[in-house]
C-alpha cells in the first residue's frame, strides 16, 4: 500500500501563453488513486524534463493529444509499481513509462515497461541513456541520418541530452561531428571532452550561414535538427547533395505566441536532393533492448559520456523545466521525488 494517503500533483490549470509560470501549473493534493484492469500503481522516483511536454501543454496538434486541462502535467516517469492489475508487474517492480508530474501515478500497465537495473546502473539511466534520450539519438542518427564514415554530422543544442550524444555516436561512426550550442562554456565542453570537431556558439554568431560554411567547410551530409528557426534555416544553405535532415525537434519554437514561419530557405530542399525525416524514436520501441545494449557496450567502453542534472522535489519542477528554454540545463534534466 503506498506510504502517503495523499498525491501531490502538478496540474495544468490553463494553456501557457509562452513560457508556462505557476499560474498555468499548479501545486494540489489529491487521494491516491487505485488501478483498475491493467492498469498499475507507481511511485514515482524521478520525472524526466523533456522539451515535448510544452508542446503538449498547448493545444496544437502533435504525435500526443494535448494535456487536458486539470490532469497532472504529463511525463515519463520510473518508480516502484506499489499496487498491480496488469500480469506483466507485480509490487516492488522498478518501472517506467508515461506518468505524471505527480508522487503517484496510476497508469495503463502497457504504457510501461519494467525495469531490471545491471551492476553499475542507477535507475535515472533509464530516463536519460538507456531511455528515450539515449535511444533517441542512437536511432535518429544511425537510421535516418544514415551517415557514412568521412561525412559531416551538425547537430543543434549539441550540449543538451540528446545532441550531446548525436555528436558522439557521428564520432564513432567515423564522421566529423560539428555541434551549436549557446555558450563558450558549452561549446567547450562537447569540444574537449565529448571529442565533437567543432563547436558554434549561435548567441555570439552573427552571421549563422557563415559560420556554419566555416565549421563545416566540406559541406553538411547530416543535420540533426532539434532547434528548427534561424538555425535550421541557415543549414539548409550549407547542405551537401544528398543530405539527410533529421528533424527531432523545434525547441526554438515551443514558447512562440504567434504562428512560426517556415524555413525560408525550403527551396534548397529540392535544389539539393536533400531528404527531410521527421523523426518519433516511439516508433522504435521494439528495438529500444538493442539500442540499450549497444549504448551500455559504448558507455562500459568510455566512447560515450553523457551528463545528469537532478533537481530535487516536486515544488521545484516547473522552475527545472523552464531551464530549458533558457538553455540552462547540463545534460540530462531530471526532477527526484525519494530521498
Amino acid at each position: 500500500m503506498p506510504e502517503s494517503k495523499s498525491n501531490r500533483q502538478l496540474v495544468l490549470q490553463r494553456r501557457p501563453q509562452g513560457v508556462a509560470t505557476h499560474d498555468d501549473v499548479q501545486l494540489r493534493e489529491a487521494p491516491i488513486g487505485r488501478p483498475g484492469e491493467n492498469q498499475i500503481l507507481v511511485r514515482n522516483h524521478y520525472l524526466s524534463i523533456d522539451p515535448a511536454i510544452r508542446d503538449w501543454m498547448s493545444e496544437r496538434p502533435s504525435y500526443l493529444p494535448s494535456i487536458v486541462l486539470g490532469d497532472p502535467v504529463r511525463s515519463t516517469v520510473i518508480g516502484e509499481v506499489i499496487e498491480s492489475r496488469h500480469p506483466k508487474f507485480k509490487p516492488g517492480q522498478l518501472a517506467v513509462g508515461i506518468g505524471g508530474w505527480e508522487d503517484y501515478s496510476v497508469a495503463d500497465g502497457d504504457a510501461f515497461g519494467p525495469v531490471e537495473l545491471q551492476e553499475g546502473d542507477e535507475e535515472q539511466h533509464y530516463l536519460s541513456i538507456y531511455g528515450a534520450v539515449g535511444m533517441t539519438p542512437y536511432f535518429g542518427l544511425i537510421d535516418a541520418g544514415k551517415p557514412q564514415p568521412g561525412q559531416t554530422v551538425l547537430v543543434s543544442a549539441a550540449a543538451g541530452a540528446v545532441g550531446s550524444l548525436v555528436g558522439q555516436i557521428a564520432r564513432i561512426k567515423g564522421c566529423r561531428a560539428v555541434g551549436i550550442a549557446g555558450s563558450e562554456e558549452k561549446c567547450r565542453w562537447i569540444v574537449e571532452e565529448l571529442g565533437f570537431d567543432a563547436a558554434i556558439n549561435y548567441r555570439t554568431t552573427k552571421d549563422m550561414v557563415a559560420a556554419i560554411g566555416e565549421a563545416c567547410p566540406q559541406g553538411v551530409d547530416v543535420y540533426f535538427d532539434n532547434v528548427g528557426g534561424e538555425i535550421l534555416d541557415a543549414t539548409l544553405l550549407n547542405l551537401n547533395k544528398d543530405a539527410r535532415v533529421v528533424f527531432c525537434g523545434a525547441i526554438s519554437s515551443y514558447n512562440s505566441t504567434q504562428p512560426v514561419p517556415g524555413p525560408f530557405n525550403f527551396w534548397q530542399i529540392l535544389a539539393r536532393s536533400a531528404t527531410v525525416e521527421g523523426y518519433l524514436v516511439s516508433d522504435y520501441l521494439d528495438r529500444f533492448p538493442e539500442g540499450i545494449a549497444q549504448m551500455r557496450q559504448w558507455v562500459g567502453e568510455g566512447r560515450i559520456r553523457f551528463r545528469e542534472q537532478v533537481v530535487d522535489g516536486l515544488e521545484n519542477t516547473l522552475d527545472a523545466f523552464n531551464l530549458l528554454f533558457e538553455g540552462r540545463n547540463e545534460g540530462k534534466l531530471l526532477v527526484r521525488l525519494t530521498g
